[in-house]
């Protein structure tokens, strides 16, 4: 890497430059190309694609098509051993989540963004989007011929099996550190209009932000309690809600997870993923479902665009949106560099394999996890949420087409 990027400065490699520009730009292009068409979709000119349809579209998204995506590619590409040799793609997603709160902290507390969103700001910055954006661009990048990865279905097979393998723990964060995050303000509402009433605040009503997602049930007081039985049922409950597994296995983990178990063993693995596996007709059907993932959830990105920001942005004001999206977009991106590029150093990184390398730096380099905006409508800060959600991924169609443009020419 230093030696390409001593090369670079030299002003050598225009030729290099220009084809790395192409490779990055089209892909980028593409995904433009298909969020437009949803956009115009569920404009009102067309309006195939309302908002009920949307939510729908988006459901089928997470709850069946993504999961099949992952599971076929991840079970096919996984090992044992690849999972020992992936290691650092997890720990690269929680070092990501560190820095990205590290420098959004340092932001935001130089930006001062309106009461309350101090929080609500670091995380914004802090949590990329892992799964479904790098997914789409893997996808996009991996159809040209002409990509730097070699052939297309190993270059999309490495790819997926590379961002599915780090997703399950981006669900942990999201559900654990971001969920406290975005805790509400002690009036226990980010809607401060209506926290300013005449009338206090009862004391159950003010701590109602403190409560769990999944809210425990009493326990009975009959003499059932007393069988052991019983209160080992009882503990595991209450670790199940206190540890919100509930919202942390959702689908797409779900898939993962089984993947991995499946693929690392051999004897289910010659099963279910290898082309004559008596079950390959399952993974197969996995396969067919999977690729209608990349085009579905880009119709619905673009058609979720048509609403606009909404009333978030004005709440947040202007200053605090232009610092998410520098610090997301500009600042993040760079020290992920820095990160990979020490990680490769001290040899973390299995050698030679430029697609490990090329999903590290889009883990870096991705705009504001939609998923976050699940978590900030649980929380009350819904609105807020949408607003960064929509002027982030804006920005972010040049910012990943400049970045990408620097990694290639880094990498090869």
């Amino acid at each position: 890497m230093e030696t390409f990027l001593l090369s670079a400065a030299g002003g050598g490699g225009g030729e290099s430059l220009l084809g790395s520009i192409k490779i990055a730009v089209l892909p980028i292009a593409k995904v433009f190309t298909m969020c437009f068409l949803g956009f115009l979709m569920a404009s009102k000119y067309v309006d195939i694609l309302p908002a009920n349809g949307r939510k729908l579209l988006n459901g089928l998204v997470f709850s069946l098509l993504l999961p099949c995506l992952i599971f076929s590619q991840l079970g096919q590409a996984i090992t044992l051993q690849k999972m020992l040799e992936w290691w650092f793609i997890p720990v690269n997603v929680v070092i990501s989540a560190v820095v990205g709160s590290l420098i959004g902290f340092v932001v935001v507390t130089l930006v001062k963004p309106p009461y309350p969103y101090f929080k609500f700001s670091i995380v914004q910055i802090a949590i990329g989007n892992i799964g479904n954006v790098p997914l789409v661009l893997i996808a996009a990048l991996c159809r040209d011929t002409s990509n730097p990865f070699g052939d297309m279905n190993t270059c999309s097979t490495q790819g997926t099996a590379y961002i599915s393998f780090g997703q399950w723990v981006g669900a942990i964060i999201l559900y654990t550190y971001v969920f406290r995050m975005f805790a509400p303000p002690v009036e226990g509402t980010f809607d401060l209009e209506e926290a300013i009433l005449p009338c206090k605040i009862p004391q159950q009503d003010a701590s109602s932000e403190y409560t769990p997602l999944l809210e425990q049930e009493d326990a009975p007081m009959d003499s059932d309690n007393s069988n052991n039985k019983g209160k080992i049922k009882d503990f595991l409950v209450f670790i199940y809600e206190k540890l919100k597994l509930k919202q942390i296995l959702q689908p797409p983990i779900i898939a993962s997870i089984l993947a991995m178990v499946l693929g690392a063993v051999p004897f289910l693995k010659r099963l279910i993923f290898t082309t004559d596996a008596p079950l390959y007709f399952f993974t197969d059907s996995c396969i067919i479902l999977g690729e209608a993932m990349i085009p579905c959830i880009l119709l619905a990105l673009g058609g979720n665009l048509v609403d606009g920001p909404g009333p978030g942005s004005s709440r947040i004001g202007l200053r605090t949106l232009v610092a998410i999206i520098f610090g997301r977009l500009i600042l993040v991106p760079p020290a992920g560099l820095g990160i990979v590029m020490l990680a490769d150093k001290l040899g973390f990184l299995p050698a030679g394999d430029k697609m490990f390398r090329f999903v590290l730096l889009l883990q870096h380099s991705m705009p504001t996890s939609v998923l976050s905006g699940a978590v900030a409508n649980l929380r009350g800060c819904g609105k807020e949420a949408a607003a960064v959600l929509f002027w982030v991924h804006i920005f972010a169609i040049f910012s990943m087409a400049g970045w990408i443009v620097l990694y290639l020419n880094i990498l090869f």
